[in-house]
């Protein structure tokens, strides 16, 4: 019985935390970032202002907060690697599974709300700023796996700079084409090929290069 009253919290808590971002999304989309308070997020979602920042520690963090766990993806897929698989192929793996399965953090999402979070970031230069900072984190923190397994920290900065950049690009690609009207099934057709070329490109700069033992 204690398991399952715990369980509904826990949902109940998703559910709030869900309409809480999704109410902070719309009135971003249609009013401008700036020109939304904390206040009436909260009064739109039915909850108390105090209750959006015990969910989200800020007013950024309610369009980040959800998808900052993805700017560490190539960092975790090199830590979590196979023996014998280089870094390379490790992230090559996992933005591939990524693409396979539409991943919005790709930039293949068909949800018109997925799109209102980009448009919400890339009309906002604090935003801006916000998505280069986490993504100089997220290349930080590969560049540190790498450096600990390779012992070359320089090294290791080029790699984690060069496999970031070429996720970026993709990611990017993605998201021009389906601002210019293509189908995500559509995009996502050659994505595979695309991203396959570019981390080709990358492996034969980087031969042999954090192999795990």
């Amino acid at each position: 019985m204690a398991a399952e009253a715990m369980g509904l919290r826990e949902r109940k808590k998703r559910q709030t935390a869900l309409r809480i971002y999704r109410t902070a999304i719309a009135l971003f989309a249609e009013k401008g970032f700036d020109a939304v308070s904390v206040q009436e997020i909260a009064d739109d979602a039915e909850v108390s202002k105090m209750t959006v920042f015990n969910y989200f520690g800020s007013k950024e963090d309610l369009v980040f907060k959800p998808m900052v766990e993805h700017f560490s993806d190539a960092a975790r897929a090199v830590r979590d690697r196979a023996s014998g698989e280089s870094a390379v192929d490790a992230v090559r793996r996992q933005f591939l599974e990524m693409v396979e399965g539409r991943d919005p953090s790709v930039g293949l999402h068909g949800e018109p709300f997925a799109r209102r979070i980009r448009e919400v970031i890339m009309k906002t230069p604090e935003l801006m700023e916000r998505a280069y900072v986490e993504s100089e984190k997220g290349a930080r923190q590969l560049a540190d796996q790498l450096a600990q397994e390779t012992g070359d920290a320089t090294l290791a900065l080029i790699a984690a700079a060069t496999l970031t950049a070429a996720r970026n690009a993709l990611v990017e690609e993605h998201h021009r084409r389906l601002d210019g009207g293509e189908a995500v099934d559509e995009v996502a057709a050659d994505a595979a090929e695309r991203a396959h070329r570019a981390f080709d490109l990358i492996a034969a700069g980087l031969n042999g290069y954090a192999v795990k033992a």
